[in-house]
Formats: structure tokens, C-alpha cells, sequence
């Protein structure tokens, strides 16, 4: 047996509520280690915390394709981690893993077919960036703004992005700008991620939306309206810049995190001003999964790991250590204390 640390789910936010760490228990627990045919012990070396897992503490997550985490159950999200033993023939000790559904557990026993090799040489052995930049949230970035992004190189296209200080949309800005748009505008909630944002991320400009009147920043920094909009907020800032996009243009509905503490369907309605704008500038506003692109994500992988490799993407992350600040990340992540990536490193 192998005494282990792992966090469950001990209250939900509630009806409208905000989470907060209390949320969360870390407790120890014995893992039995005798392995069956197929399965490996892992140990976790990093978790990633990540704004859908709101909808996740709810009874009712609002999206069909993400189960509820159960009360006093071990929590789960992405992870990877380092194989310590194997009765699995296509994984061997010391092999790098990941999964979508790693448990929030310091070391676990898992089926190996439920878990995929890592190449460390993908990421220049930073292993984190499995669950970042090289990773889902990477992968949300570049499909979406390719798949519905509508980005034509010479167009003179102008794209806003909200959140943009965050894991997919950080990554986001840099693509739109590698595939063509002329200007990218980030809105994030700091002077440190504006500066971040313009100084080392490459994008045209940035706002901060806690500063002043949003209207009037953003109308100064995109002259020319805007064509794109990467929409990781909702709520009165989405409304803001929708108001201000050109005719024919495009919205991609990657989140909505604004929203995510309200008892609302996803994706939340919108106002009858915004919808009136929609439709009257014939601008599509398209929802987007990453999941109903599987036979992209080996081909996007590649890419990205490409363009971090080579400098031409720069990936940002805040990293906090120890399983026991878990439920402290998350709360942080939610209310944007994070610049890139959050990350929950576990072990060495």
C-alpha cells in the first residue's frame, strides 16, 4: 500500500455562487499498488486548472458532454505524470503520460489505454506545457481561430481577444497574428497582462477593462472596427465589442467564464441589443468544441510544438506548488490571477 494525498470535492458554490477553496479537501488515502494486466502506477508531476471545471462543481454541469464531479469523490481534469510501474506492454517505467481525466491524487493506478504517451522533445522537455500550450488549450486556439476564425492574409483584418491573458487566449492573439490579421487587440484585467500582452506576446495593442470607459479604449485602438472576435468572457464586454464589429464578421465562442457562476444554460443568452447586432451585420457567432476535431489534434499538436520550438509562439505560464493549494489555483485562476497557463506542479 502507498499512502497518498488527493483532493475532493467536499461542497458545491451553490446556486449562483462563487467557488472558493473550502470547496476543496485534501485528505490521505492508501492506494493499493498490486497491479492488474494493462495497468501502470503514475506520479503526478503536474495538473492543470482550467475554467470549464466551474460548470463541473455544479449537479448540473449545462453541457452534455461534461459530467458533474461527485461530492466526496476525488476530482479529476488534466494531468501528467511519470510511469513508476507497468503491467501495461506499451508502457514502460519512466514513460511521460498524459490524460484529460487525471485523477487530483499524488500518485494513482490507471488502466494505460486510457492514457497517451508524451514525447518530451515535443516540448523541449518543459512537460507542463502538455496541458498548455502544447496541449487542449492549445490545440482550442489554434482549431478554432482556423475553423472559424475566417483569417485572410492581406485582408487587413482587425481581432479582439477577450481573456487574452489566459491559456487559450494568449495563445490565440499569436495565431491570429502568424495566420494573417493585421491587428490583434487583447482585453485582459491588469497593466502587468497589457504590458505582457504588447511587450512579449506580440499583440498590436491591449486594453484593460477595469481602466476607464471599454467603449471608448477599444474604438481607439481598433480604428477600423473589428472583423474577429475570440470570445472567452461573455457578459458586458463581449457585448461591447460585438457592438463594434464590421458587418460579415466572425465571433468564436470559446468561453464564457463571465457567466460561469450564474444558473445559466451554455451558452448563456445574450441581450436583445447584441442579437439585434448579430443579425443585422450578418455576423456569424459560432460555438466551438475542440473534441468534434479529433482528427485535427495530431496535425495541430505538431504545429504547435513546431512554433514553440522555433520562438515564433511564446508560452506564459503562472505555476503554484503542491496538491494542497489545488482549490487556491482554481479560485485564482476564476477571478484572473493568472498570466498564461495555470499550473499545480505536484512532484519533480
Amino acid at each position: 500500500m502507498l499512502t497518498v494525498q488527493r483532493v475532493v470535492l467536499s461542497s458545491r458554490p451553490g446556486k449562483n455562487g462563487s467557488p472558493v477553496p473550502e470547496n476543496f479537501r485534501v485528505e490521505e488515502t492508501s492506494l493499493a499498488t498490486d497491479l492488474k494486466q494493462g495497468e501502470v502506477l503514475v506520479r503526478t508531476l503536474y495538473l492543470s486548472v482550467d475554467p470549464y471545471m466551474r460548470c463541473r462543481m455544479n449537479d448540473d454541469t449545462g453541457a452534455d458532454y461534461l459530467l458533474p464531479w461527485r461530492l466526496e469523490e476525488c476530482v479529476d481534469g488534466g494531468g501528467v505524470g511519470v510511469v513508476e510501474a507497468s503491467k501495461n506492454e506499451a508502457m514502460a517505467v519512466g514513460d511521460i503520460v498524459t490524460s484529460f481525466n487525471w485523477h487530483w491524487q499524488t500518485h494513482s493506478v490507471i488502466d494505460g489505454n486510457l492514457l497517451q504517451k508524451v514525447d518530451p522533445r515535443m516540448v523541449d522537455g518543459h512537460l507542463s506545457y502538455v496541458l498548455g500550450g502544447v496541449g487542449m488549450p492549445g490545440l482550442t486556439a489554434l482549431l478554432s481561430v482556423r475553423e472559424k476564425g475566417h483569417v485572410t492574409p492581406g485582408a487587413g483584418q482587425t481581432m479582439v481577444v477577450s481573456g487574452a491573458a489566459g491559456a487559450c487566449g494568449s495563445l490565440a492573439g499569436q495565431i491570429a497574428r502568424l495566420d494573417g490579421c493585421e491587428r490583434v487587440v487583447g482585453i485582459c484585467g491588469s497593466d502587468e497582462k497589457c504590458q505582457s500582452l504588447v511587450s512579449e506576446l506580440g499583440f498590436t495593442a491591449a486594453v484593460n477593462y477595469k481602466k476607464g470607459d471599454i467603449s471608448t479604449a477599444l474604438r481607439e485602438v481598433c480604428p477600423s472596427g473589428v472583423d474577429i472576435y475570440f470570445d472567452n468572457v461573455g457578459g458586458a464586454i463581449s457585448d461591447t465589442v460585438i457592438s463594434q464589429m464590421n458587418s460579415g464578421g466572425h465571433v468564436i465562442l470559446c468561453g464564457q467564464i463571465s457567466q460561469y457562476n450564474k444558473d445559466l444554460p451554455y451558452p448563456p443568452p445574450l441581450s436583445d441589443g447584441t442579437q439585434e447586432a448579430l443579425c443585422s451585420k450578418n455576423i456569424t457567432r459560432e460555438r466551438f468544441m475542440v473534441l468534434n476535431y479529433m482528427e485535427k489534434h495530431e496535425e495541430g499538436l505538431l504545429q504547435l510544438s513546431h512554433w514553440v520550438k522555433i520562438g515564433q509562439i511564446k508560452l506564459l505560464e503562472t505555476v503554484v506548488n503542491g496538491i494542497e493549494n489545488m482549490g487556491v489555483a482554481f479560485c485564482s485562476m476564476m477571478t484572473g490571477g493568472n498570466i498564461g497557463k495555470q499550473i499545480v506542479k505536484i512532484s519533480d
